[in-house]
């Protein structure tokens, strides 16, 4: 029995770039990841929009919503510290 009160969590990101060249290369690194990530209690997708990223979380509950949102946001830090080096 699920005692929590939330029936789901559901949130829209908007992850802003310096510019659509900077994005555009984020969002390919991780777009695969997206596609692949277990969708047992969550799902989560991903768009290009110019120069932001937005993702949409939709999670049964607070603790699948919160391990989507860390998920996303390391594929992101790592695609950016990748592409540090890189330049």
């Amino acid at each position: 029995m699920n005692e929590s009160p939330l029936e789901s969590v559901k949130s829209d990101i908007v992850i802003e770039f310096e510019n659509s060249n900077q994005a555009k290369i984020i969002y390919d690194s991780i777009i695969l990841e997206f596609d692949t990530a277990p969708d047992y209690r969550s799902s989560m997708t991903i768009e290009l929009d110019g120069s932001n990223i937005l993702i949409n979380v939709d999670a049964e509950d607070s603790t699948s919503f919160r391990a989507s949102v860390n998920s996303a946001i390391k594929w992101i830090k790592l695609a950016l510290e990748i592409n540090n080096l890189t330049n």
